[in-house]
């Protein structure tokens, strides 16, 4: 049997002839840049996320760095995040010329330890005045634990980026009830890269936000500082998206919930028939329901490379999320840091494995990977 790590062509057929008329109506419109589909799919994104203002822009990674644009990051400014995460996390922060600094992750939701956060602010008392935003990842589709965060922020008058890359749809229990993924911090940034949830034909993001200055800020950033026409009252970026996504995206929206249940039902037959078979399964934080699983991570104690090559000869896609953390990235080398830095994370990078998980997978497809995992352990 023949199990990929992710199906986009079942998904597509699922939603053939509605994705091609919303196609067709784009090539036909001739407005292929923002436009009236782009404005749509802004305002269901906003709703859908519990957000005033949402922003189209031309990736997760765009997203990320026109977040840190509208705040004015720069030269000599500091910004926290995990350094385990996909690289635009930190690459966003150095691009602006500002310092990348990592706190390591909670070893069990690979998501940053706000334990560990606070304590760094305590560590570097000198230093703290340096930070002008913190980027909590909700990695894999959970969410961080951001009620400490915010409160850590908010203590320092510390700006809040989430990176929701992986977790539109995620929500979170607060203490004024559940929020969704990205919509806590002063900004939320989204993927809609095409093995996301909720994914295009292509590169797409969003940037949300419920501060209008900032919403506005950064519907100007995107189209390289433009308002009105040709006039610049700063620099930007063509961070722009285009109709075409767009369209992609507004027919797919509707499905997200369903979608991302169906991803909860297959871990949770995943965590009942993968018990004590020596791995750990993904850990739940809050609730099943409030976790997405854009990846299904299990971490196993050893020989994780030698499982990853058995699941490849048995036809059976996986991926290891992610094997470099970034404090011993060699573009990161300036920042100072060693291995045994942050031992959390260089243990998932080594120790972590991402299983199929995604909503078209059949009962006897999971039945293979799992028999499949037993059989190597056995």
């Amino acid at each position: 049997m023949n199990v990929p790590l992710l199906d986009l062509q079942a998904q597509y057929s699922g939603i053939k002839k509605e994705l091609e008329k919303a196609l067709l109506e784009v090539a036909r419109s001739g407005r292929y840049i923002l436009g009236p589909q782009v404005q749509e799919l802004e305002a269901d994104i906003a709703e859908y996320c519990d957000a005033k203002h949402a922003v189209g822009v031309s990736s997760g990674t765009d997203a990320l760095l026109l977040a840190l644009m509208a705040l004015d990051v720069g030269p000599g400014d500091w910004v926290i995040t995990s350094p385990y995460s996909f690289f635009a996390t930190a690459g966003a922060i150095a691009r602006l010329g500002a310092r990348p600094v990592f706190v390591d992750i909670d070893a069990k939701t690979y998501n940053i330890d706000p334990v560990a956060l606070n304590q760094w602010f305590e560590d570097h008392a000198e230093d703290a005045g340096k930070v002008k935003a913190i980027i909590p990842v909700h990695l894999y589709g959970q969410c961080a634990d951001m009620t400490p965060i915010l409160e850590t922020a908010a203590a320092r008058g510390i700006a809040v980026v989430e990176d929701a890359a992986q977790a539109l749809g995620a929500r979170y229990p607060g203490a004024d009830g559940l929020k969704p993924a990205g919509s806590m911090g002063d900004i939320g940034t989204y993927s809609f890269f095409p093995s996301k949830n909720l994914g295009g034909l292509g590169d797409g993001g969003m940037v949300a936000t419920n501060n209008d200055t900032l919403a506005e800020k950064m519907a100007h950033l995107r189209n390289h500082g433009m308002n009105p026409k040709y006039h610049h009252s700063m620099i930007g970026g063509n961070f722009r998206l285009d109709a075409l996504q767009a369209a992609v995206l507004t027919v797919k929206l509707p499905n997200l919930n369903d979608w991302n249940r169906a991803r909860q039902d297959n871990a949770s037959y995943y965590d009942v028939h993968l018990d004590k078979v020596g791995m750990v399964t993904p850990h739940i934080a809050y609730a099943r329901e409030y976790h997405i699983y854009n990846q299904y991570v299990i971490a196993v104690p050893e020989r994780r490379d030698d499982l990853r090559e058995y699941l490849t000869a048995a036809q059976i896609g996986s991926e290891v999320y992610y094997p470099v953390p970034f404090h011993v990235q060699p573009c990161f080398a300036y920042l100072g840091y060693k291995a045994g830095d942050f031992p959390n994370s260089e243990y998932a990078a080594a120790h972590t494995i991402a299983l199929p998980v995604y909503p078209e997978m059949s009962t006897p497809m999971q039945d293979y990977v799992i028999d499949t995992l037993k059989s190597f352990y056995k």
